[in-house]
């Protein structure tokens, strides 16, 4: 009698939901190495607020959710909150220092606005036909 058991085909790997520039996978791993309680990654999100309507979010996270997006990239790790995932695909997160601020900026093909200020975004969800 002949083996018939079904095999399924190996998975192509799933491309990074984002990308960290040098300068950001540099400050996460500065965060996640030099932060003062148990810390597994930065979470990444976002929340509504602000003029333009939303806000990205960066937080210390103790521990991965079951439904995060992990993203380890240059020795980094992100965690990306499920309801963000949408909404941050195809992302290169940089980090800047200039004479007044140091900060992570999202450059986002999903973002369609931006307040003058610069601290919310509008963001339209990646479709399904993307």
């Amino acid at each position: 009698m002949t083996d018939l058991t079904a095999t399924r085909p190996a998975r192509r790997p799933r491309p990074q939901a984002v990308r960290l520039t040098e300068a950001a996978a540099a400050r996460v791993r500065d965060l996640t190495e030099g932060a003062a309680g148990p810390c597994v990654g930065l979470r990444v999100g976002i929340k509504n607020g602000g003029c333009a309507g939303q806000e990205y979010t960066v937080d210390y996270a103790e521990r991965i959710e079951p439904l995060d997006e992990v993203v380890e990239d240059k020795g980094a790790r992100i965690l990306i909150d499920p309801k963000a995932v949408l909404f941050l695909i195809g992302s290169e997160i940089d980090f800047q220092v200039t004479d007044l601020a140091s900060k992570f900026v999202f450059n986002n093909p999903n973002q369609t606005d931006a307040c003058g200020c610069g601290e919310s975004v509008t963001l339209t969800p990646v479709s399904q036909a993307d």
